[in-house]
Formats: structure tokens, sequence, C-alpha cells
């Protein structure tokens, strides 16, 4: 059997985390969404895998290049929808396949639920459907799929996961693929609803967060790098090659500390915490339930506690985040969020700031002693604060 992965979307309510890259290369659980996928694959048996790509589509390819199992990579040179995108790959397919998402994770137990039965979707029970497509079932089999409805008529969401025949490309007639679906039932064939065992998506920023809790636990547990005594590891925790571990130090899984960290003396790593490769926190500070991504800093006496610091990224000393649930504006859409930050590439903050849910976009420059409760420059561009 083949799949096709559709990788090619831009992400653009993850802003700022998506401007420089794509949504299914950000890491969750040190770990890029994209990874998850293709390796929920494999376990099934699946090894003839197409990757449609686009925006940012080099690092995507550079990506998959380096990863051992190899995949057939495809072009959408233009975002012209999820419909256009599996047409790219139309070419390489020789029957039955699955189409899925490369920036939602999937669990291998639910793709093996769906590979062997045709005409099929994957669907979940979602808290806000609103944001997906609704599916409409009855007696096993869809009936009806409405894109991101303001009155949703259910719960009931689709993945995006599908199991196709080939003459599912003659009802594309439209660039998304809920079109191509509507089509399909209207012609009278049927689409029967497959529910999902694990799935998760990440719409807005904060809800990397949620994933990371539910995800960090996938790899190994292993404590490789240099671990002083002293140190207290409990539960899952992966430490990895390169990494120091000073004296004083309290590690609390889940947690994954990436290859080249140094933690330094009596910090505090507590539970579902993810720190990317050669990251530094300094001494005496916490970092709980956040993803911190390549080459950050966390100065020295600092609290960051719910949130997602992108790479290259510097907190000085005693910066602290608070968590709250303000009614933010994301694109058109006004949405409630629960977070403490959500903080771009190479942003700086000075030493005894407070970031109370604020969103702070790529290169901005915060100044000490400031309290940031807003969205700060979402574009790229050195806005100093």
């Amino acid at each position: 059997m083949q799949a096709v992965i559709l990788a090619g979307g831009e992400g653009k309510r993850l802003r700022p985390l998506t401007r420089s890259r794509p949504k299914a290369l950000i890491p969750v659980g040190n770990v890029p969404i994209i990874d998850y996928v293709i390796e929920s694959l494999l376990a099934c048996g699946i090894r003839d895998i197409i990757v449609v790509v686009g925006y940012r589509r080099e690092q995507v390819i550079s990506h998959l290049n380096d990863r051992g199992h190899p995949v057939r990579v495809v072009v959408q040179d233009k975002p012209l929808g999820t419909a256009h995108a599996l047409v790219q790959a139309k070419e390489h397919i020789s029957g039955r396949f699955l189409v899925l998402p490369g920036d939602n994770y999937i669990d291998s137990a639910s793709i093996a639920r769906i590979m062997d039965k045709p005409d099929a979707v994957l669907v979940r029970d979602h808290p806000y459907p609103s944001n997906f497509g609704v599916v409409e079932i009855r007696r096993g089999y869809v009936t009806r799929i409405v894109e991101k409805p303001e009155q949703a008529p259910g719960f009931t969401i689709s993945t995006g996961i599908f199991s196709l025949d080939l003459d599912f490309f003659d009802y594309i007639r439209q660039p998304d693929l809920t079109d191509a679906v509507g089509a399909f039932l209207e012609s009278g064939r049927k689409i029967r609803a497959v529910r999902a065992l694990d799935w998760q998506d990440a719409i807005y920023p904060w809800d990397l967060i949620s994933m990371n809790r539910l995800l960090i636990r996938k790899g190994r547990a292993e404590k490789a790098g240099e671990i002083a005594a002293g140190t207290v590891l409990q539960g899952h925790v992966r430490v990895g090659e390169g990494a120091r571990i000073h004296p004083g130090c309290t590690i609390l899984g889940p947690a994954v500390i990436g290859p080249g960290c140094e933690i330094g003396p009596h910090a505090c790593i507590m539970p579902h915490s993810s720190i990317g490769s050669r990251v530094r926190v300094g001494p005496f500070c916490l970092v709980e339930n956040s993803i911190i991504l390549d080459d950050a800093v966390i100065g020295p006496h600092s609290l960051v506690r719910d949130a997602v610091i992108a790479e290259g990224s510097q907190l000085e000393d005693h910066v602290s985040t608070v968590t709250a649930a303000p009614l933010l504006e994301i694109g058109e859409e006004q949405v409630k969020g629960l977070f403490g930050a959500i903080v771009g590439e190479k942003v700086r903050i000075g030493p005894f700031s407070t970031l109370r849910a604020a969103i702070v976009g790529n290169g901005v420059v915060i100044r000490g002693g400031r309290d940031i409760s807003s969205t700060v420059a979402m574009g790229d561009g050195g806005l100093v604060v």
C-alpha cells in the first residue's frame, strides 16, 4: 500500500513559529511532527511513501534526506489547496492509498484500523469542532463534511486521513480535499467513518504545549551526556549525547533534554518540558510544561512555564512567564488561549521582565524590567520595546 503525506502547508495561525519553517517541521517532544507520521506508517508496514512539499520546501526535503528511510518527494509550486496538492502525486500512485496531513500526529494503531478499508476516513471527537471539517455520520458512513462551520452540527471531525482508490481523482474539481469528498458522496459513493484512537493537531501556537504533553513519552528513556553526582532524575527522562547536567539539578519526567544542552546548577526541569539541542538553562531556573527550541538561552533565576521559546532566543536573568487566558486576534479570528508565552526566533528579553500570555514575534528586543501582556510584532524586524 502507498501513502501520500501532504506537507506543503504554512500553518499561518501558528505564527511566529512558522515564519521561517513549515508546520510539519515544528519539533514536539524534540521530534518534528512529520516524523511521527512517517514512523506510524512504517510501523504498519507501509514503506512506499510520497511527500508533497510546498512552503519552505528546501527545509522539508533536507530533513527527509537525513532520515534513514527514503521517501519520494513531489513539489506543489503554489499553495492551491489540499486536493491540488494530492493531484501533484497522482502519477506516482498505482492503487489504493492513504492520504495524511504531515503536520498532525497519528498513531500506528489508528492507521492499522483504516489501511485495509477502501473509501474510509479517520474521525475523532473534538471539543472545538469549528476549527476542522465536521463530519455527519449515519450508520457508520459519512453523509457530509462541513468545513470549519460557525455553528458545528456535532463534535465529530475529520482528521484529514483517508483511505482512497485511484478513481477518487475523478471527483477532484476544486482545490480543497473536502470539496472532492463532497462530490464523491453526492455521486452516490460511500465513505466509511473509522474512529481514530490517538490523533493530535495544533491549530494555534499554544496547542503545541498540549501536544507536547501527550507526545513527550513516545521516545525511550535514556541518560546520555554528563550528569553530575547528586542530580535528581525521576520518571521518563531523556538526556541527549553531550548534554551537561550540573550539580543540584532536578529533572522530573516526562522530560527531554536535547544533545549538547547545559543545565546550570540547581535548575529544575519539571514535567512535560522539551528542551532542544544546545540550549543553555541558567542556575536556579525553573522550566515547566514548555517547549524550548534549539540554541535558546534561559538566564539565571528565570521561570518559564506553559511557554514555547523558539530557536536562538535569549531570556536574560529573572525573566518570568505568567499563564493567563487572553482573547486574541489570530488572522480574522477572535480566539482564547491558555499559555504563558510564545516567543519567536532570535528574540532578546531583558532582565527582570515578565511575559503574561504574550506572543513575541521574531527578532524583537524587549528591554529589561518590562511587563508584556500582548502580541508584539508578529512580523520579522528587530523591533525594540
